[in-house]
This record gives structure tokens, sequence and C-alpha cells, in this order.
């Protein structure tokens, strides 16, 4: 009984030290107050970016929640209200899955709303399926909807400068790549929809977060808007609901015990979007409130050149009309 409870203090120890020291993960120290201030933050009805958005609200920003689900946006929207004590915090529709609905959703927010300020591209999903479309599911939400996105929005973001676009990347992103040709004949990163496969395409979008941060800086060098990658933590969230049901029974234990809460997790997106001073290092990459160094495939900059080249696949020639930075090479 002895040696059993001395393991289990053992084990008690341990898991102590480790989440005090990498669970908890840091703080984001910025004490800037947002007021007159507009941020859009999407996929923001549950998680960190519900987290992110209710710090933004209680800073006194006005909060776009741009979410494809409305029963669940406004119920945040109530949420964040009620936790914040602002009323400047409003859902509009947008499906990252539909570049129809991510025009709309363009189109809406200039129409209506005289500012931007911050841009926060943080829906992400793992799991099976084809977007609206016709691209792979993962690749479309997590890469091109936002691409498309920033895009239509980036002529707002240079006259209310100085603004931020905060992209948020994962630390999966080393184990991605892009090929090319397989997106020419699949109109996705992988060949096929098997939970490998969907890990895959995971890994493959982070990466394009990645690159398109590093392209945006050097398109946007100049102006008065920067631009950040970030990976959150790993993070107790919904953003596994679209894996199967043994899947998500078998990570839900694990990740109560090991995970970052969304407010812990929120901390590394706020950093890059409020903290003063971090200007030069536009389309760096943060973790843990902190500058890291990517992955080798991250920092080519001739991949992430190729994400923008215009071909039939990729969101360059959907833009119609959008003119989109000048390539400064």
């Amino acid at each position: 009984m002895s040696v059993l409870l001395s393991i289990l203090a053992v084990g008690i120890a341990l898991y102590l030290i480790l989440y005090y020291n990498v669970i908890r993960g840091s703080r984001c120290t910025s004490s800037v107050t947002l007021k007159g201030k507009t941020a859009i933050v999407t996929g923001s009805n549950t998680g960190i970016g519900k987290a992110t958005a209710l710090d933004l609200a209680k800073r006194g920003a006005r909060v776009i929640l741009a979410c494809r689900c409305k029963q669940k946006a406004e119920a945040a929207v109530y949420d964040i209200r009620r936790e914040s004590g602002s009323n400047e915090v409003v859902f509009m529709h947008l499906d990252l899955g539909s570049l129809k609905s991510v025009r709309s959703f363009a189109e809406t927010f200039l129409k209506t709303e005289r500012r931007l300020d911050l841009l926060i591209n943080n829906a992400g999903m793992l799991g099976p399926g084809y977007t609206e479309d016709g691209f792979g599911m993962v690749f479309g939400v997590n890469h091109l909807g936002h691409f498309l996105l920033t895009c239509l929005l980036l002529d707002r973001l240079k006259e209310c400068g100085p603004s931020r676009v905060v992209n948020v990347s994962a630390l999966l992103h080393r184990l991605g790549s892009v090929d090319f040709a397989l997106l020419g004949t699949h109109k996705d990163l992988v060949s096929g929809q098997s939970t490998w496969h969907n890990f895959r395409a995971y890994c493959h979008s982070k990466l394009c977060n990645v690159l398109f941060t590093r392209e945006l800086a050097n398109r946007l060098e100049g102006t008065s808007v920067t631009t950040y990658s970030l990976h959150p933590g790993v993070i107790h969230t919904e953003f596994g609901r679209n894996l199967k049901l043994w899947q998500r029974l078998f990570l839900e234990p694990i990740s109560k015990l090991f995970f970052m809460d969304a407010e812990r997790g929120a901390q590394t997106t706020l950093h890059c979007a409020l903290q003063e001073g971090i200007e030069p290092l536009s389309g760096r990459y943060f973790s843990s409130c902190a500058l890291q160094e990517v992955g080798a495939k991250g920092r080519d900059d001739a991949l992430a050149r190729k994400l923008w080249e215009p071909h039939s696949l990729h969101p360059h020639s959907l833009l119609a009309g959008v003119v989109l930075t000048e390539d400064p090479t």
C-alpha cells in the first residue's frame, strides 16, 4: 500500500509540475484598451474564439462574431454581452466552407461597419467532407476561406491602420506540406477522406496559415497593417466535434486532464492582436506569447509566394475584381 501511495504521490507531483510549467501556458500582459476599435473574430461562438471575443469586448472593442451557426453564435453574443457589460457585440453569418458566403459577409460588413482594426482568423476544423465549392473541407475552411476573407477586407484594414491580421495556426504545421499537383487534381492537399487523411489535411492547412501570413507581411510592407501567425497551445474545446464518436470519447478525458482551457488558449492570440512593439515582427510566428521559429517549410518564401499565384483552384481566380497588394518582387 505504501508503494502505491508513493507512486500516486509522484504521479500527482509530476502532473502539477507539467500543469504549472507547460499546460497552463503564458498570459497576454497587454493593458491596451480598444474603445472605438472594431474586431472580427471568426469561429467565435465557442472555444478560444469566444474567449478572444470576450477579452476584446471587455477592453471596449466592437466585436463581430463571424460564425456559421446562428443559434450558437446568438447564444455566444448573449454570454459575451453579459460577462463584458458591453452591447457592442454582434453576430454576422459567415460560412468559411462557402466562398459565396465569404463574399456576402465581406460585402455586408463593408456596407454596415465603418472600421476594421483587428481581423482574427481563428476558425478551424478537423474532419471529413468537402466545401460548397468542391474543395477538401479542412483545406477550404482553414485556409481558403480565410485567404479570401482577408483579401476582401484589406482595404478597410489599411484605411483604419494601424491594424492587424492574426492567423491561428498550430504547432502541427511542422508536419505539413503543400502538394500543388494534388491540389490541381483533387482540389485538396490529401487524396482521401480517412482519419489519417483528415489529420494530414489539418497539418497541411496549418502550414498554409503560416505561409499565407509570411507572404501577406511581405505584400503589406510599407503599410500600417501587420500580420502574425501563432500556435495557441493544445486546447480542450469543441474543436474535434467533427470526429467520430469513438475518437471523441477517447480524447475527452485526455484533453480535460492535459489540455489548456479556452481562456488560457486565447492568450497568444490576444498577444499578437494587442501587444505593443511587435510591429517589426510582422509575418512571424508566436507561441506561449513569445516569438518562435517555424518549421523549415514555414520559412520557404518561394512556397509562400506560390500560394498567392493565380490558378484555377485558388481564390485569386474567384476574387472578381478585388485588387490584391502587389508582390514586392
